[in-house]
Parts: structure tokens; C-alpha cells; sequence
């Protein structure tokens, strides 16, 4: 049966909208705008660690001991500024993730010997290719983090390993990690959607390495031990986000 000629019309209308729509420039990011971005930041560590070394009662190496840091994953956030229809500046934010540490070596039989969240909220000046029109914008960026850690804690396993030794039975260890900046580089690009929403992901990398310092005491709180290590995290954090432009 032959089509109407209203339905033919519409048909063809519709068609021609679709076109047109996809032929539209995408209203991509330009100065003044504001970005904010929602998603899944994963920390792969290229980690290290230096030997644990006992700083009290005198001073000797823990033979043979090691330690490496899991990868983690956490939600992020980030928010865009643009200044110009080029240059713009991200804070990154999110849930801070928690690590874990296992024993290496000599104290590999103990298994997981530690955890710990990282805050590192970090401030990137990026620079957008191509121009405001543009679907996809790759980009290059640099910028610094502020790193300190929360809610360290110790296995049963590891506080025996620093207070047995030193005739304390039952006693307990506390942990320490330092605070330090550390710079970050970062690439990545957005895919815009439309003139509100974007796909984003970004790879960035921060050379960061902590000092632990580890506290073991008796049932009284007095000091019997003092142990000391460095670790390097040295994270590459990949970052898929949904962006929503305002």
C-alpha cells in the first residue's frame, strides 16, 4: 500500500532533523564555562619499599623485609574551569581510597601487614586541543597534590613482629605516614555529547613515596620498639568520567 502523503512529509522532515542535528558543531567547552565530572578513579602503584629498620632499641635492619602496596579504586570528582576557549583548570577530588599493604620477603608469611586511606586532592592547568567546536579535545596538563594519609592501621601479625622480640606479649603498634606534595602529569581526552554532556578519561602520573614510621608498646603504653621504612607509590590513575557542562 502506498504511504500517505502527510506520512511521506513527516518522513522526510524527520530525516532531514536528524541530519541536520548531526551535522551540528558540538558545543564543546569555551571560556567561562564550568565543568563538573563524576566517575571511577583506579591507582595502579609501581611500588617499592625500602628495608624496615629498627631505630629503638639501637639500630638494625629487619633482614630481608619488604612490602608492596595494592592497587585501589574510589569514586572521583572534578571540577573544570575554563578561562579561555584553550586553557582551563581542574580540581580533583573524591572519596579517599584505602590501600593495602603486604608483607614482603622475610615478613612475606604474614600477609597483609597494613592499611590506610590516601587524601590527595590535586589542582591540574590544562591545555585543550582543537577549538570550541570540537567533539573530541585531547589534553596535556600539569599540576601538584597534597598527600597525607588517615586510618592507619596495623595487622595483629605485624604489631606482634615489633613487640614479641622485645618480651612484650599482647602488645600494640601504631603507624605513621608522611605527608609530602608531589607533582602530577596528566593527559587525557573529552568526548562531548552534546552542548551539556561529555565522556571524559584521563591517565595521570604522580611520583609519591612515604615514610612510615612504626611505634610498638607495651600494655602500659611505654615505648619498646621503634621501626622505620620508606615506600614508593608512584601511582598511575586513570579516570573515566561523565561530564556535565554549566
Amino acid at each position: 500500500m502506498k504511504t500517505p502523503l502527510p506520512f511521506r512529509v513527516l518522513s522526510k522532515i524527520a530525516a532531514l532533523s536528524l541530519a541536520a542535528a548531526f551535522s551540528l558543531p558540538a558545543a564543546a567547552q569555551s571560556a567561562g564555562d564550568n565543568i563538573v565530572n563524576v566517575g571511577w578513579f583506579h591507582l595502579y602503584t609501581d611500588d617499592s619499599s625500602q628495608t624496615l629498620m629498627r631505630t629503638f632499641p639501637g639500630s638494625a635492619p629487619f633482614a630481608g623485609s619488604s612490602a608492596s602496596v595494592g592497587n585501589a579504586d574510589t569514586l572521583g570528582i572534578a571540577f573544570t574551569h575554563f578561562f579561555t576557549d584553550n586553557f582551563a583548570l581542574t580540581a580533583d577530588l573524591g572519596i579517599p581510597p584505602k590501600f593495602h599493604l603486604d608483607g614482603g620477603g622475610s615478613l612475606a608469611g604474614l600477609g597483609e601487614i597494613g592499611t590506610a586511606k590516601q587524601w590527595s586532592p590535586a589542582l591540574i592547568a590544562k591545555w585543550y586541543f582543537g577549538d570550541k567546536t570540537s567533539k573530541l579535545r585531547p589534553f596535556v596538563g600539569l599540576g601538584a597534590t597534597r598527600v597525607w594519609y588517615s586510618d592507619v592501621q596495623l595487622s595483629r601479625s605485624l604489631q606482634n613482629q615489633v613487640t614479641v622480640p622485645f618480651g612484650v606479649v599482647g602488645g600494640s603498634a601504631s603507624a605513621e605516614l608522611s605527608s609530602s606534595w608531589a607533582p602530577v602529569y596528566n593527559v587525557g581526552l573529552t568526548y562531548n555529547i552534546d552542548a551539556k554532556w561529555s565522556l571524559g578519561f584521563s591517565l595521570a602520573y604522580i611520583p609519591l613515596d612515604t615514610d612510615a614510621y612504626i611505634t610498638g608498646r607495651n600494655s602500659a603504653g611505654t615505648v619498646v620498639s621503634r621501626f622505620q621504612t620508606n615506600l614508593t607509590l608512584d601511582p598511575y590513575v586513570t579516570f573515566l568520567s561523565l561530564g556535565y557542562k554549566f
